[in-house]
């Protein structure tokens, strides 16, 4: 019965959310775990990817301290981005090429999770083909961003549901000139309707999960202590 584990440990530094990471994805390209979904929230956090531009940051250092952000150079491909409270960060710690999946088709799936999830709360959400994540016409809403070893996934995407816009205004999001950010919040109350609580966002984003890539079981843990590297 091919199962996913979920963990849910609330809000975790990035620094050590990434020490976990890194323990979880060892394990399962050993083949010790099974395939691995992390769901939690980062303080506030600026990322650049291994291809990324510092200069896409462009609060100084003083401002960073200001407004107590953290920076991390990472592994991951994509250039900066934002984590931060509101923001719903998963890390898909998935051996794709056992579930079928190409690295392209992999992130395209990712999208199809998030578009989906999306579209159950009423919002209609698209891929873009010059850029991966997933959008709510020309406003980033979910933003994609993987590293892949030995078939294995790490990192992930991060999904805006009630994010504080001026910490995007800290950065070229993505590297990427004239696009927006948005949020579930913003587009849902678009609609006048409110935003869902995260426990509800989390329960369809992860029966989603369930169906596009079949797994027949989840097994949920929310205490840090279960999680190698959080405890």
């Amino acid at each position: 019965m091919k199962t996913l584990t979920l963990w849910t440990p609330g809000l975790v530094e990035y620094g050590k959310a990434w020490d976990a990471q890194k323990q979880i994805h060892a394990l399962r390209r050993e083949g010790k775990i099974g395939d691995t979904l992390i769901l939690l929230e980062h303080p506030h956090v600026y990322t650049i990817g291994r291809h990324g531009d510092r200069s896409n940051i462009l609060f100084d250092e003083e401002m960073l301290r200001e407004k107590g952000i953290s920076v991390y150079h990472i592994d991951r491909g994509g250039d900066v981005t934002y984590h931060g409270p509101g923001q719903l960060v998963g890390y898909p710690i998935f051996h794709y090429k056992n579930l079928g999946f190409s690295t392209r088709r992999f992130v395209h799936s990712i999208e199809e999770v998030v578009i989906i999830t999306l579209a159950r709360f009423g919002l209609t959400a698209k891929r873009d083909p010059l850029y991966p994540g997933v959008w709510v016409g020309l406003n980033k809403i979910c933003a994609i961003g993987l590293r892949v070893i030995d078939g294995v996934s790490m990192h992930g995407f991060a999904l805006n549901l009630r994010t504080d816009p001026a910490y995007f205004g800290g950065i070229i999001a993505c590297g990427i000139q004239n696009r927006g950010v948005t949020s579930m919040e913003k587009e849902i109350e678009k609609q006048g309707n409110p935003l869902p609580d995260q426990k509800t966002v989390i329960s369809e984003l992860t029966t989603t999960f369930k169906k596009v890539y079949g797994f027949h079981r989840i097994q949920s843990f929310s205490d840090t202590s279960s999680v190698p590297g959080l405890s």
